[in-house]
């Protein structure tokens, strides 16, 4: 026998749907939406990417998330605001209403002018940032836990091999590909510092015939899919989009391939954002998960690298494997 939901719930369903369109049906509101698709942003950049007061986008961001159609999450002085991750009624609501619009309408190409604008100026300053630093990369590093208690957690993590073809995002100076040299036949990397690949070729050069490195972006991986091994180390926090850049670099993965992802545990350290170019304050075991999900990596294992001292921060590595 068929039960008929209940008039109450039938009221606070109906409810959920006029405030969802509600919340979708006006200008601004659309404007964020379709900015969002681009990935998360934080208030201030879509305030100035819309062209509008940060007050006033906040009061459209409420309305938003209350509908359901963002999600927001806070991190330290910042909160950053995203389209929802789960395959809810109200992601399909928000994707089929931006379906429904120009991309080259004017007004949303402006605003695609400008988001464009603030990313170029966003890693110009990370650019710069590792420009500075390339030389003394090793020691930035070495202020937080020692290496070779990484690198063993790292390398408990990946198992032990031997991996055919291995990738490395953001090679940085190379230190991945050492680490596993002799456990892979072939490696390759990628950077977008042409500081850090120069030390990188440098580091490197006694695996000229297993190990190369070239120029390009988590988000467009430029080497080829079949990997057996992907290791993105302390390289998520730097990124705009860092649950897009795992997605990408399983899509690096064969069958069966491990993904090994090593960076902090969520920290209150603001200098970084402000000194070292650091877009996130770290990361939850939750969230990383959900990213592993989504791009097919299954059988998550989580390894917690706690500090030694009071100024040193919480490291994590996650591993899984391509289904």
């Amino acid at each position: 026998m068929l039960i008929s939901p209940s008039p109450v719930r039938c009221q606070r369903e109906t409810e959920r749907v006029v405030g969802a369109l509600r919340a979708a049906g006006e200008q601004t509101r659309l404007r964020v939406l379709a900015l969002l698709t681009e990935g998360e942003l934080a208030v201030g950049e879509l305030a100035q990417a819309l062209g509008q007061s940060q007050p006033r986008v906040s009061r459209h961001l409420r309305l938003l998330t209350e509908a359901g159609l963002v999600e927001r999450a806070p991190e330290g002085a910042w909160v950053f605001y995203r389209l929802p991750r789960a395959d809810t009624p109200e992601r399909w609501l928000a994707e089929t209403a931006l379906a429904m619009l120009d991309p080259s309408e004017p007004v949303l190409a402006r605003d695609a002018d400008r988001l464009e604008a603030i990313r170029a100026a966003r890693d110009d300053a990370a650019a710069s940032y590792f420009a500075r630093n390339a030389e003394d990369w090793a020691r930035v590093r070495a202020l937080h836990l020692p290496e070779a208690d990484i690198e063993s957690g790292i390398l408990s993590a990946a198992g032990a091999g031997p991996f055919e073809y291995m990738v490395d995002v953001g090679v940085g100076q190379g230190r991945m590909i050492q680490l596993f040299a002799d456990r892979v036949r072939r490696a390759e990397g990628f950077d977008t510092s042409r500081q850090m690949l120069a030390i990188a070729r440098a580091s490197l050069d006694e695996l000229k015939t297993k190990a190369a490195v070239r120029f390009g972006d988590a988000y467009a991986p430029p080497v080829e899919a079949g990997a057996d091994l992907v290791t993105i180390h302390q390289v998520l926090h730097f990124l705009a989009d860092p649950g897009r850049a795992v997605q990408e670099a399983a899509r690096l993965l064969k069958r069966g391939g491990r993904l090994v992802v090593v960076d902090f545990a969520p920290h209150r350290l603001e200098f970084l954002r402000a000194e070292h170019a650091h877009r996130r304050l770290g990361f939850t075991d939750d969230e990383v998960i959900v990213w592993y999900a989504a791009a097919g990596v299954i059988d998550v294992q989580t390894t917690t690298l706690a500090p030694k001292t009071s100024d040193q921060l919480t490291v994590k590595i996650w591993a899984g494997e391509k289904a």
